[in-house]
């Protein structure tokens, strides 16, 4: 007995950014409002890190209102109805529930249900990494509309006393929405983890030391306010080791950079824009350096105002770039997201 041929999805040659959309928090924290908690001074931020301020949101402002605002703007720009969504895809790391995911909630509030959604842990290389999966969707034929977010409330997870990162996070979220194009629209992915160095970038406590660590304070303290105030300092917060961390963005980041440019099939001349993740203002200008990226080639610089938004911060920075700048709209940019894990994501995509 033959086996039957299964049949598949026609596929299609290319996809592309159809819309974006962003959501940026209310309530603006200056670098003198961080130095309430750290020995450090305004002067010292901006010189170290290029931030003057960024987004935070307050307690009322929940990270699915955040996805939510970007999601329908990106809709919105793109043309398309949340019921013409055939995937959803989240990249977060700040997410309070590990299941379930912040995409199915996503995908009921904008009225794309039933399609399929999930989320994508991946830190500051998420939003490469959701485009990556969008447009590998788009032209396999799996779906025709992707919808990706990128979005972060990081001060959840801050320490505000932390001195490595606390001062550089603020929250936020950029969307994009994917679809299928007669022209190329997004270059091949590339896109990649050094596991080696894992723990550069990461918690203070896993879930379990937590559980444990609060069960022995529970039995050694005499009264449960004494028992509250040590679960609260038990509470995860991010870290990082900086010198590191920067070394590795600057050098290794700027070897995934040309291979995206090469993949693509151009050279920097040909670019429009360069956004890369907003992690550090001296580490943006030294990969444009290493880059030999041309004078006319527009850098994002959204960290100033932003802060390092993880993994909003490449839709967050492409969002405000087109704003100030309509002329680049149809030209070409490279992003290149990098950070925990240590992971990185990089692609030539063609500005909505």
């Amino acid at each position: 007995m033959s086996t039957p041929t299964l049949q598949q999805s026609p596929t299609r040659a290319h996809s592309r950014i159809l819309g974006l959309g962003a959501y940026r928090p209310d309530q603006i924290v200056t670098n003198d409002d961080v130095c309430q908690w750290i020995d450090s001074s305004d002067e010292w931020i901006r010189k170290r890190t290029g931030i003057i301020t960024r987004h935070r949101a307050d307690e009322h402002t929940s990270i699915l209102d955040m996805t939510l605002g970007a999601a329908e703007e990106a809709l919105r720009s793109a043309g398309v109805a949340g019921s013409d969504i055939d995937a959803v895809i989240v990249a977060t790391v700040t997410h309070p529930y590990a299941t379930p995911s912040l995409a199915a909630q996503l995908t009921d509030r904008i009225g794309a249900t039933p399609a399929p959604a999930y989320d994508v842990s991946a830190a500051c290389a998420g939003y490469c990494y959701g485009i990556a999966q969008a447009d590998a969707l788009v032209r396999s034929g799996a779906a025709e509309h992707v919808l990706v977010v990128g979005v972060e409330k990081l001060s959840d997870v801050i320490d505000n006393h932390e001195r490595t990162i606390s001062f550089l996070l603020g929250d936020g979220a950029g969307a994009a929405v994917v679809g299928p194009s007669d022209t190329p629209g997004i270059g091949p992915s590339i896109w990649g983890s050094d596991g080696s160095h894992w723990d550069t970038i990461g918690m203070t406590h896993s879930l379990l030391e937590v559980r444990d660590l609060s069960a022995t304070a529970q039995s050694d303290t005499e009264s449960a306010v004494t028992a509250l105030e040590t679960e609260a300092q038990l509470w995860p917060t991010l870290r990082q080791d900086g010198q590191t961390v920067y070394r590795w963005a600057v050098w290794e980041m700027a070897k995934v950079a040309r291979r995206a440019l090469d993949a693509a099939g151009i050279t920097a001349d040909d670019l429009a824009a360069f956004v890369p993740h907003q992690a550090n203002m001296r580490i943006i200008d030294e990969l444009a350096k290493q880059l030999k990226l041309p004078d006319t080639v527009a850098i994002a610089r959204d960290i100033a105002d932003a802060g390092n938004t993880s993994a909003a911060s490449i839709p967050l920075a492409t969002h405000r770039l087109l704003a100030e700048n309509p002329d680049l709209h149809g030209g070409l940019a490279l992003q290149i997201g990098f950070g925990a894990g240590l992971v990185f994501g990089a692609q030539v995509v063609v500005l909505p």
